[in-house]
């Protein structure tokens, strides 16, 4: 398949990847979303549109990525399979790459039960793998699963998720081989703040052949505070940040600034460890300004364009 979305160009040249992720504002002013990503153009290859993240609603993902293709920024689709069944995720999935949208990133989606919601009854007509094997269908063999023709298929850039972590000796990645075999293109994973961790999980993804087949963006970000660390230890699944960082960020005179500088030591560690594509970064409750300071501190302004 020819690369189509500028990610997938970039990825398929061999370049280092950087990507980010905007969570759209509770509104109905797309001016509002163009606002908040403004910051990130030009500067990463691609931006991520959470889908109700938190289970929590907000500006729809679908709409949130069309917005974005429209201003000249690359999207990635974030779409999960709590909310909707599979008609209704076809439809929402055509209507995207009608607009211009190339990337989707498959996702399980938070649980309801945790959301501002929580009577809300979640759907999931389709797992992850499930939803990934049907948007792969749709782009290689141009019909749905009822055999019925697509014309012309979209060309989706299809992602998946995973979580670093310090594996055990008899572990084995089979969710994201699952992954890989029912379609996926490319993974964006949770934060990795340890590139010790980084370097082993890669390494047995590589024994088991995965980063040949398969892009892999390692999830970072600025920490903004030792208590926001302690949080995301005690809250994010898959999320530890080291004692050593924590300490960093305690001791530092400015704890904003020590997270930038931790983040940068990051993303240039990341582009040494092998298997590693990219990095997918990540700021939660901080400002897409904050994101493109890193970006601009690390040196990486300018080698990264969504045109």
């Amino acid at each position: 398949m020819a690369p189509g979305s500028n990610l997938q160009r970039r990825l398929a040249a061999g370049a280092f990847a950087v990507t980010a992720e905007v969570t759209p504002p509770l509104t109905a002013d797309a001016g509002a979303l163009s606002a908040k990503a403004a910051p990130l153009k030009g500067r990463v290859d691609a931006v991520n549109v959470t889908d109700a993240a938190g289970a929590r609603a907000a500006l729809g993902s679908f709409a949130a990525a069309a917005i974005l293709a429209r201003d000249g920024i690359d999207p990635v689709l974030q779409v999960t399979c709590r909310d909707r069944n599979r008609i209704a995720l076809v439809g929402d999935l055509l209507g995207a790459a009608a607009q211009g949208v190339g990337n989707v990133l498959v996702l399980h989606g938070d649980d309801p039960a945790g959301g501002d919601q929580p009577d809300a009854k979640p759907v999931y007509d389709l797992d992850t793998t499930g939803l990934i094997g049907l948007i792969r269908r749709m782009r290689d063999d141009g019909v749905l699963p009822s055999g019925r023709a697509i014309e012309p298929a979209p060309g989706f850039f299809i992602g998946a998720a995973d979580t670093p972590h310090d594996p055990a000796p008899d572990w084995r990645p089979t969710g994201l081989l699952a992954k890989l075999e029912a379609g996926a293109d490319f993974v964006q994973t949770q934060f990795c703040f340890d590139l010790e961790v980084a370097r082993r999980y890669l390494a047995r993804l590589s024994d088991a052949g995965i980063p040949e087949r398969l892009k892999i963006l390692i999830g970072i970000g600025p920490l903004a505070s030792a208590r926001s660390a302690r949080w995301m230890n005690a809250n994010l699944f898959g999320v530890s940040v080291p004692d050593a960082v924590i300490d960093r960020l305690e001791k530092a005179a400015d704890a904003k600034a020590e997270g930038r500088r931790i983040c940068i030591e990051l993303m240039q560690g990341l582009q040494e460890v092998p298997g590693v594509a990219g990095v997918h970064i990540m700021a939660p409750n901080q400002s897409m300004e904050t994101v493109a300071r890193v970006i601009d501190e690390a040196g990486l302004r300018g080698e990264q364009s969504v045109v």
